[in-house]
C-alpha cells in the first residue's frame, strides 16, 4: 500500500493541534503506570471536554481504520477500559462496524465476564483499538481474552505510539501495530508550528533517547 505521505503529514498536525487545544496532551512530571517518570502525558479522556477536538480526533482515527481494516479484512472493533473505549462506539458508527469492550476485570452480576458490548464469533477478525502504547502490557492483557473466545485479532491501533518497545514487545508476539503517530511526530510538529518552546522539545527528545536504551 503506498503511503501518501501530505495527507501523514497533514494527520499529525490535526492530531497534534487537537490534544493541545484539548489539553490532553499534559507537560510536566508524571508517573507512568510502569513507575517510569515521564515529561509528558497523554490523557485522552480530556476530549470529553472538548467536543470540536474529540470530533477531530475521532475522524483521524476512523480515516486511519478505513485504510488498514480492509486488507486484514476485519469485522469488528475492540478497545479495553477505560481511553481507547471513550472513542471507540463513535469511531465504530462513524465506519459501521461492531465493537466491544474489553473489562480489565469480569462483573460478577447482571451480563458477566469480560467482554462488554457484543458477542465474540470464532471467525471474527478484530482491530483492537487503545489511546496509546508505552511497553504494551495492557494491549496483551486486552488481547488475551479476545483469543480465548477464538477470535483473532489482526492488528493494533493506538492514537500515539509513545515509543518505549511496545511496538516491538507486540511484535515479537506476531502482532502488527499501527499508529496515527508517535510522541516524536508530535512534538517536533508542535516545535515547527511554534505552539512549545525549543526546550520541551529537547526535553522529552532526551528523554525518549534514554528510555531507549539496552538495560
Amino acid at each position: 500500500m503506498q503511503i501518501d505521505r501530505a495527507a501523514t503529514s497533514d494527520r499529525v498536525s490535526d492530531l497534534a493541534n487537537a490534544l493541545v487545544r484539548s489539553k490532553a496532551l499534559k507537560f510536566g512530571s508524571f508517573k507512568l503506570k510502569s513507575g517510569i517518570e515521564s515529561p509528558y502525558y497523554i490523557d485522552l479522556s480530556a476530549l470529553l471536554s472538548s467536543p470540536a477536538n474529540f470530533e477531530c480526533v475521532v475522524e483521524i482515527v476512523a480515516e486511519k481504520v478505513k485504510e488498514i481494516a480492509p486488507p486484514l479484512r476485519v469485522n469488528k472493533l475492540a478497545s479495553i477500559e477505560l481511553k481507547g473505549a471513550l472513542l471507540l462506539p463513535t469511531i465504530a458508527c462513524k465506519l459501521n462496524l461492531p465493537s466491544f469492550v474489553v473489562r480489565k476485570q469480569s462483573k460478577s452480576y447482571g451480563s458477566t465476564g469480560r467482554i462488554a458490548g457484543g458477542e465474540i464469533e470464532e471467525d471474527d477478525r478484530i482491530l483492537f483499538f487503545d489511546d496509546v502504547v508505552t511497553e504494551a502490557k495492557s494491549k496483551i492483557e486486552g488481547i488475551e481474552p479476545i483469543e480465548r473466545l477464538g477470535a483473532k485479532v489482526c492488528a493494533i491501533l493506538v492514537v500515539v505510539d509513545r515509543e518505549q518497545g511496545g511496538r516491538e514487545n507486540l511484535e515479537k508476539m506476531g502482532y502488527k501495530l499501527y499508529s496515527v503517530a508517535t510522541i516524536s511526530q508530535i512534538i517536533r510538529n508542535l516545535l515547527s508550528s511554534r505552539a512549545i518552546p525549543e526546550e520541551q522539545t529537547k526535553k522529552i527528545l532526551n528523554y525518549l533517547k534514554e528510555q531507549s536504551k539496552p538495560g
